[in-house]
């Protein structure tokens, strides 16, 4: 029978395509608005590493101005100053941890090589030897620097995959060296494709920008004295001169990160920061009262707003957009069916069930719903497209529209149109075959 209905439906939508063509639009349409906004706020907030996104935390200290927080309601800052993040990495109880900036320096190489290719501007992530594996970070060759390397501020780098395949062709090149900020760079890692949306480990300079193209030692950037290439705020003006002045002084431009495994681990770390800043209180800092804080990766991504209020206003406006195209489906579906009332007052006179009648409408609707489906899913990939092609700041990975998304879509827009289509179907089903068959 579900074959019958099938094609019983199929030569009813052949009859009037031009109202069938309708419901297409109109189910497609709201599709397509409310997908594409749901797959963006749905790949914003989604928990990118989630196999440990609880253990691993985002460490604030208050060591802000003593009149006013860092930002309301009441929230210390996200970073760190550099005083206090040597401070944790020297004595603070964590399974793992680092801290990390960013900074940008030319790149060339020597030799032949440095002939063919044109030294260029490159940001490199700074951070500890604890980075990649807190991170999962994968590896196509070699692997991480040691926790010496950190000690002796070695020159030392692991490169993207993007940047090993312009450097040296995509070759293993674990062992190689190459200039950064006129410093010899041996590279000891090539990452394989790595690109965590958001960008957690590092929302203050785009949670949805492009990881960077090498990752050196923190030590190294400031031991050389390289600049930073991201956010820094400061509560007042710095004191000393130069670059000694400025990493002694109480800005902020560190992200600091620890992996606490368990909750004894997390209570341990917990107390240790708050005993650090009352011990930082003695020495005239930390003005403020006691308000540190660690955050697991999904409140970190609350607590900074990754999903804008603007984001998700926009999906229920969708949302709202979608259920005015039903309800458009629900009358052109009503004037389809009342149309076919001598049909089915026949159908029913030859010895057809209002069951029957019911479910091959209802098979109807499912195949409206469907095709709308399929439309509504190119409109999405076309919503995605615009919006990549408007924010090309965005990581492209952002506008993908993954086989998750696009089952749900095609899902939605069927169960959507079969519940539109219950009212029409209804009324179908209860046509009087003797009424009809007067009027004819």
């Amino acid at each position: 029978m579900f074959s019958y209905y099938i094609k019983l439906a199929l030569v009813s939508m052949r009859k009037t395509p031009g109202l069938v063509a309708l419901m297409v639009l109109a189910i497609g349409l709201g599709i397509g608005a409310a997908m594409t906004t749901v797959t963006v706020n749905y790949l914003m907030g989604t928990n990118p590493i989630p196999h440990k996104g609880d253990d691993l935390f985002a460490i604030q200290l208050d060591s802000w101005d003593p009149n006013e927080p860092h930002s309301e309601p009441n929230l210390p800052p996200d970073q760190v100053t550099y005083t206090d993040a040597i401070n944790l990495i020297d004595s603070a109880p964590a399974f793992r941890q680092t801290a990390q900036s960013r900074t940008a320096q030319v790149i060339e190489l020597t030799g032949e090589q440095g002939k063919e290719l044109k030294p260029y501007l490159a940001t490199a992530r700074t951070n500890y030897a604890d980075f990649f594996p807190m991170f999962d970070v994968p590896f196509l060759y070699g692997k991480g620097w040691t926790k010496q390397e950190d000690l002796n501020s070695a020159f030392v780098a692991v490169l993207s995959k993007q940047t090993n395949e312009k450097l040296f062709g995509g070759e293993n090149s674990v062992g190689k060296t190459f200039l950064f900020g006129a410093k010899v760079m041996q590279v000891v890692g090539i990452l394989d494709t790595w690109a965590p949306l958001p960008k957690f480990y590092d929302l203050t300079t785009g949670a949805f920008d492009e990881p960077e193209a090498l990752y050196i030692p923190f030590t190294t950037q400031v031991s050389n004295e390289w600049g930073r290439s991201g956010n820094t705020n400061c509560w007042k003006p710095v004191d000393g001169e130069g670059y000694q002045g400025f990493i002694q002084s109480e800005c902020v431009w560190i992200q600091f990160w620890a992996e606490l495994p368990n909750e004894e681990a997390k209570q341990d770390y917990k107390s240790f920061i708050d005993n650090y800043a009352r011990e930082q209180k003695k020495l005239g800092r930390f003005p403020r009262p006691l308000n540190n804080r660690l955050n697991s990766v999904p409140q970190w991504l609350e607590v900074q707003k990754v999903v804008t209020n603007d984001a998700q206003i926009l999906m229920w406006l969708s949302a709202l957009f979608l259920l005015v195209c039903l309800l458009n489906t629900i009358g052109l579906m009503l004037a389809k069916f009342i149309g076919k009332s001598g049909e089915i007052g026949l159908r029913r006179a030859v010895g057809a069930s209002k069951q029957s009648i019911f479910n091959q409408h209802l098979m109807e609707a499912t195949c409206v719903g469907l095709l709308g489906g399929l439309f509504g899913l190119f409109l999405t990939w076309l919503g995605l497209q615009g919006i990549q092609s408007l924010y090309s700041n965005l990581n492209n990975a952002l506008m993908q529209l993954d086989i998750k998304m696009a089952l749900s879509a095609v899902l939605l827009a069927i169960l959507a149109t079969v519940l539109a289509g219950l009212y029409p179907t209804i009324m179908a089903s209860k046509v009087l075959p003797a009424t009809q068959l007067k009027s004819q």
